[in-house]
């Protein structure tokens, strides 16, 4: 694709321009990152290293947890470190990959929030078959076309951002690279790709909700049929579920529903901004609490490997 664009490097405006703040921004979202690093490694380890967590619930929550610490290491680290200097630059083809990256894993994420919703919708409403229909196999091609739905989705994005004409302004009102940003400085009539961009990632985080918020509704209305002690298991792994979705789709839909014009003003440009430091910061440091904290099997299998580790240091 011959590129229509004479800018090689682009300015990312911070969160703040105040240096105070600046060194308040840095340090709340370096503890914000590291904590949600730390917690989603933990799921990963505990989960990889523990043999009572072979179901496939938790081998959709390993993935979950791998594109949660994915998603933030793609935007929060280079926040991070603008927070300390006086002219944030990027470059073009950086900031493409920024891009994809950002888009990739938070659709695969949504694709494993769906997948996690059919499981427990199969495992309450037909158990029997439960075997059957979501075996080790099937699971393992669901989880193969949600990562390449993921890079079609984000590839998707990444053609159209090459296809505009970039000639100047090089300021990103944002404090990273999106395609809406982007989209303010090309030169070219916005209003088709302004569209093309809300029924491609606005279309995936609206329908995907609704899908998930009706499967819930299906599994918690066929939890009437179930034993109190079954009930009560059931829901409280829905409700964990349930919680994630809301965190994740409410700044997700409210972003990506709206054209990239609608962002015109400075009060809801710093509505946008917050709404996607929730998306890309927020939801995956609670992900892990969630399902740690209402999860007995989790807790469970990381006091084990935490024993092992206390039992392997004191051998030494």
């Amino acid at each position: 694709m011959q590129l229509n664009n004479n800018v090689t490097e682009l300015i990312v405006l911070a969160l703040t321009q105040d240096p105070f703040r600046k060194k308040i921004v840095f340090v709340i979202f370096l503890i914000f990152y590291l904590g949600l690093l730390l917690g989603n490694l933990l799921i990963i380890a505990t989960i990889k290293t523990s043999r009572a967590l072979e179901s496939l619930m938790y081998l959709f929550l390993f993935h979950l947890s791998l594109s949660d610490a994915c998603f933030s290491t793609s935007i929060a680290p280079r926040m991070i470190m603008d927070a300390l200097l006086k002219k944030t630059t990027i470059s073009f083809s950086e900031c493409m990959i920024q891009v994809f990256t950002f888009h990739f894993f938070g659709c695969l994420e949504i694709f494993i929030l769906i997948l996690m919703a059919v499981d427990h919708c199969v495992a309450i409403c037909k158990l029997l078959h439960y075997t059957t229909i979501m075996s080790h196999r099937v699971c393992g091609v669901l989880m193969v076309l949600a990562w390449m739905g993921s890079c079609v989705h984000s590839s998707a994005q990444i053609f159209l951002a090459l296809s505009l004409p970039f000639c100047g302004p090089n300021v990103i009102d944002h404090y990273f690279c999106d395609f809406q940003s982007l989209l303010k400085l090309a030169h070219t009539n916005n209003y088709v790709t302004n569209h093309l961009l809300v029924s491609n990632s606005g279309a995936i985080c609206t329908v995907n909700f609704v899908m998930l918020m009706f499967s819930y509704a299906i599994i918690l209305h066929s939890l009437r049929n179930h034993s109190a002690e079954g009930r009560k298991k059931a829901l409280s792994t829905c409700i964990s579920h349930i919680m994630v979705v809301i965190l994740f789709f409410r700044p997700c839909i409210f972003i990506y529903t709206c054209p990239a014009t609608t962002f015109s003003t400075d009060d809801s440009c710093v509505l946008h901004n917050w709404n996607i430091v929730f998306y890309t910061i927020g939801t995956p440091l609670f992900n892990p609490l969630i399902y740690t904290l209402r999860n007995a099997e989790v807790k469970n299998a990381m006091r084990m490997l935490w024993s092992k580790k206390l039992v392997s240091n004191d051998g030494r």
